[in-house]
């Protein structure tokens, strides 16, 4: 008989770790009986209506709310819950406690995003880790944190899964031509894409001040940065560096796309900057679609990336780095397709959704 698994993410957010959770859930059906829980305040709900998926909302207001919690008790019960995967830390809290009140006791696992910083050996974050079973962190990197920061002796079993990337929609000539006119970009351009939620995190201002270099080094390049804006404030800023800097012909925003495998097919580049990613799935989903990649030294990408063979990998926070990595690859495009093709062959061996998922199915199972 099928285990009873709760895939649990209250975000209000969307982006790379609420989009893996749906992932997740829709991936898991054939070996679980999957139920999803979300927040009421949410952009996850688009990716359940219409699908057959089963899903509740729930309010979260804050990372500690009783009734949340007992909300969630009530569903762990009525649905003979035996496990709980979380994605979003700020959840762990609500988690516990719903553990705590439910009859169930159903297990918890979190899939482990970010990274950690200080030592988790406070009374409040002992009560926290001995209900948990298990910690999926998507990079050694952060396992390694996980093991120096929490105690041994409270400490649940870690062990890292990468996560994986849905095997992409290849377009044809004809549809990545016509693909090309819908959102702007001419024939013979080299372009340059940014995905991922605008947010200063994501140093999308970095590739703004390496566009300005680049013009200035006369290498012609047209950025084009797709994601949805966490604070209008910043996108502001960053369109007003865009005038400042005179680059209104080079830079645009195309704001969020469901299908970012679609776009990352038009570019010639795909750039990350983000200081510590700590995975990186935008860096697969381009690998996968034969564009080779520009990332941060730092953090995931270092577990993804083999610099000079797989991509390019530019010094953190320097925009002139990053500028000159971007121009080797338009001044050589033999070695900037042969980068592709081994990225693209790379993630396929180790970054496939059909593998992970299967791991990670294995890994609940055995709970």
């Amino acid at each position: 008989m099928s285990k009873n698994l709760l895939e649990l993410c209250l975000s209000p957010d969307l982006g790379g770790l609420e989009l893996y959770m749906v992932r997740s859930a829709k991936a898991l059906v054939d070996a679980f009986n999957v139920l999803s829980v979300i927040n009421t305040d949410t952009k996850l709900e688009q990716y359940y209506q219409d699908s057959g998926y089963d899903f509740v909302k729930i309010p979260r207001k804050r990372s500690f709310s009783f009734s949340t919690a007992r909300k969630l008790s009530k569903i762990i019960d009525e649905n003979d819950i035996d496990i709980i995967h979380m994605h979003w830390t700020k959840d762990l809290p609500i988690a516990v406690i719903a553990k705590v009140l439910s009859k169930k006791k159903p297990k918890l696992v979190q899939t482990r995003n970010m990274t950690m910083t200080r030592f988790k050996d406070d009374f409040y974050h002992r009560f926290l880790y001995k209900h948990m079973e298990m910690i999926l962190p998507v990079s050694h990197q952060v396992a390694d944190q996980i093991n120096r920061f929490i105690p041994e002796s409270i400490r649940p079993k870690v062990e890292v899964l990468y996560m994986g990337s849905d095997k992409p929609e290849i377009l044809r000539n004809d549809e990545m031509n016509a693909y090309k006119e819908e959102i702007g970009i001419a024939e013979g351009e080299f372009i340059i894409g940014m995905v991922g939620r605008i947010e200063e995190t994501k140093g999308q201002y970095l590739l703004i001040e390496a566009a300005e270099v680049l013009k200035r080094s006369n290498v012609p390049v047209k950025i084009i940065f797709v994601g949805h804006a966490m604070q209008e404030s910043y996108q502001s800023r960053l369109e007003e560096m865009v005038q400042a800097k005179g680059l209104e012909n080079e830079i645009s925003f195309l704001g969020f796309t469901k299908n970012p495998h679609r776009f990352m097919q038009a570019c010639d580049v795909m750039v990350l900057a983000t200081k510590c990613e700590t995975f990186g799935l935008v860096v697969i989903e381009a690998m996968q679609v034969d564009t080779v990649m520009v990332a941060t030294n730092q953090c995931g990408p270092l577990e993804i990336i083999e610099d000079g063979k797989s991509g390019l990998l530019f010094e953190r926070g320097d925009s002139a780095d990053l500028a000159d990595k971007i121009g080797y690859l338009y001044e050589h495009p033999i070695q900037r397709q042969a980068m592709a093709t081994e990225a693209k062959k790379r993630a396929e061996e180790l970054f496939s959704n059909e593998k992970q998922f299967k791991k990670l199915a294995e890994v609940l199972n055995d709970l």
